[in-house]
């Protein structure tokens, strides 16, 4: 409650993010905070993590307390790893120290290569409502040249399972890659519609840094104009199967679009515990950014002694333009100005001249309850967003 330079009228949604770092391969292409458990390691230390993860959380409590938590999301990595019993005992210890809505989205991300009948149906059990699949792909080959430990039957296998013993999930699907063409981009998403999923991620395969397809790039990526060919085909495929194009990689049918993620995207806040973890929380005068310790060991040893946050730091007035649409710009529906003043305690006046040169661009388009980006600036986001960068220059505040 110290003095600070926002005055926040009211504080925004609040989401849990879990993650769970362990994978049993590392991806080429992943650049998360994910690390895969080596031979002799012995088994991924479950019981000492969950309860790393809820003195983290006990430790935290004060900055959210009496604040209703809207979305739980555990991500990794791989959680579906984690026994469904190590799960119950998550999700006991959380509702046991946090206010959850009584229809809180509960989603765990699961691998196909892990999947097991009966443990889908024992994280439902556990109170998941909602499973992410990383599918990437349906053909064996592909699947094989991503690194991916599961094949086409088992991710088939693990869609069907979730569409029985959950009210809504997610399949993952990668577009763009090594050797692909548009004609076989087509055919991954058709197999994906058959499943009548209620929500599909589409992303686009990039290579970061740091990753293994970066010290060894994969042969045949499609180029951009390709790229944004296929992109554009399989919005078109998406929505003529009833999936509507929310966010830049979203789509859902009607009720079934990611109330965590939009949280996200509409500037919310979240507490993020686990190794390497994110959080953004406000407060009434400001907003705070915090990152936990990324080696889970040494994030275990430091959540036992309270100290599992690595670093910290306020959000300042200059960056706060930006980071907000940073994340709004990617909803197709854009923002209502109220919204923005509301969340970042800013006034409307500070998107300025950003704004109207965008909007001489035609790259944004703006009414007195929505500012959006165009077709063309959806296209053009990152260009979009470099208009709203803080100025170098200029003194922090």
């Amino acid at each position: 409650m110290r003095a600070g330079t926002l005055q926040l009228r009211a504080l925004p949604p609040l989401a849990l993010y879990v993650h769970l770092p362990w994978c049993l391969r590392k991806c080429p292409y992943c650049d998360f905070n994910s690390h895969a458990r080596r031979e002799g390691q012995g088994a991924i230390p479950e019981a000492a993590y969950v309860q790393a993860l809820l003195q983290d959380l006990e430790t935290a409590l004060p900055l959210v307390w009496g604040r209703t938590v809207v979305s739980v999301f555990l991500g990794g990595g791989t959680p579906s790893l984690f026994a469904p019993e190590s799960i119950d005992e998550l999700l006991a210890g959380i509702r046991a120290r946090l206010r959850l809505a009584a229809d809180a989205e509960i989603t765990l991300e699961a691998n196909p290569g892990t999947f097991e009948r009966d443990r889908f149906a024992a994280y439902a059990q556990a109170g998941v409502n909602r499973l992410s699949i990383g599918v990437q792909s349906f053909d064996d080959a592909m699947l094989e040249r991503l690194g991916r430990v599961h094949d086409s039957a088992q991710a088939r296998a693990a869609i069907e399972e979730a569409a029985r013993v959950v009210p809504s999930f997610n399949i993952d699907l990668m577009f763009a890659l090594p050797g692909q063409d548009l004609a076989q981009a087509r055919e991954e998403l058709r197999r994906a519609l058959q499943f009548q999923p209620p929500h599909l991620s589409l992303y686009q395969l990039t290579i970061e840094p740091q990753t293994a397809f970066a010290r060894r790039p994969p042969r045949g990526l499609p180029g951009p104009d390709l790229a944004a060919d296929m992109q554009q085909a399989l919005a078109e495929q998406a929505a003529a199967a009833g999936l509507q194009r929310y966010e830049v990689s979203a789509y859902a049918r009607p009720g079934h679009a990611s109330r965590h993620n939009r949280n996200y995207w509409e500037f919310g806040d979240y507490l993020g515990i686990g190794a390497g973890a994110h959080s953004k929380l406000s407060f009434a005068h400001r907003i705070v950014r915090q990152t936990r310790h990324a080696q889970p060991e040494r994030y275990m040893s430091q959540a036992a002694q309270g100290l599992a946050v690595d670093t910290e730091h306020e959000v300042s007035r200059r960056e706060l333009p930006f980071e907000f649409l940073l994340n709004a710009l990617r909803l197709a529906e854009g923002f209502d100005p109220a919204s923005y003043v509301e969340r970042t305690g800013m006034p409307l006046s500070s998107l300025q001249p950003g704004l109207g040169r965008a909007e001489q661009l035609g790259l944004l388009e703006s009414a007195p309850t929505r500012i959006a980006a165009t077709p063309r600036g959806w296209e053009l986001l990152n260009e979009v967003l470099e208009l709203f960068l803080p100025d170098a220059s200029q003194a922090p505040s």
